[in-house]
């Protein structure tokens, strides 16, 4: 398998015509770990919502491409199935449909037809991922999401991640609510998926994910684009310092998008 890449090219994204990012450049490979840190209304979030296809946010210019192909070009499910991936903050509830149900359907969207995983193999992986995050055994036959506590939510959007194993993730806070033990745990969960295969970019606030997920790149966002980039000793002199030394260094003013 080559080495999947996610380039973000000058990308320019709208919201009821307000312009949020203003310019955003990012490449991601196979095998690196990128982090996105910054200011609350920097534009973080509406990356990744732009990069998988939300309606709600229009690139008005720039270019998002996974292996040479156009991003922007595909529905939000033909994200997923080149290889996208989305673990989101709040992650939605689906009555009617189990966590097993869902995880195999995932896995077999990027499968060929004819070459479908089969019942054991998929349940011998599930059970060992499961495993891992410390679940319990019964989640997988309860409905996704529903009546789940934030941190087994943020569990399962993990056990998600490592079940299809996509080209590229968004993670996009997903230390958010969770205690220490449970940032631990799917802390763990995320470096298992470590492999030249597999690219991954965090968006966090806090530098603590950060203590337990050592990223190979780090990247401030600010004003709608990314300001500074460098490696995981910039997050430890983020938490240290904050962001003020990086808007006088730059001359940057307060401002803030969503």
């Amino acid at each position: 398998m080559s080495q999947s890449t996610l380039t973000v090219k000058d990308l320019h994204v709208s919201i009821d015509g307000k312009e949020i990012l203003k310019g955003v450049n990012l490449e991601i490979k196979g095998g690196e770990f990128h982090a996105v840190m910054g200011p609350n209304g920097t534009g973080k979030s509406t990356l990744s919502s732009a990069i998988m296809g939300h309606p709600k946010y229009e690139v008005t210019q720039g270019t998002i491409t996974l292996d040479g192909e156009d991003v922007l070009e595909m529905e939000v499910d033909e994200r997923a199935r080149a290889g996208l991936f989305l673990g989101m903050q709040y992650p939605s509830e689906i009555t009617g449909v189990t966590n097993a149900e869902f995880l195999r359907s995932a896995v077999n969207a990027r499968r060929e037809e004819g070459d479908e995983i089969s019942l054991m193999k998929f349940i011998r992986q599930m059970d060992s991922n499961m495993d891992i995050l410390e679940m319990d055994q019964d989640m997988a036959q309860r409905y996704l999401n529903e009546g789940f506590s934030g941190g087994e939510k943020k569990r399962n959007e993990i056990l998600q991640l490592m079940t299809i194993k996509p080209k590229i993730a968004i993670l996009d806070e997903i230390d958010s609510g969770l205690d220490i033990d449970a940032l631990k745990v799917v802390s763990q969960g995320i470096n298992q998926m470590r492999d030249e295969n597999f690219g991954c970019l965090i968006i966090t606030h806090y530098q603590r994910l950060l203590d337990y997920i050592t990223p190979d790149h780090v990247h401030v966002m600010m004003q709608g684009r990314v300001v500074k980039s460098g490696g995981p000793e910039l997050a430890h002199r983020l938490e240290a310092e904050g962001y003020d030394w990086i808007k006088q260094e730059l001359g940057i003013e307060d401002e803030t998008v969503q």
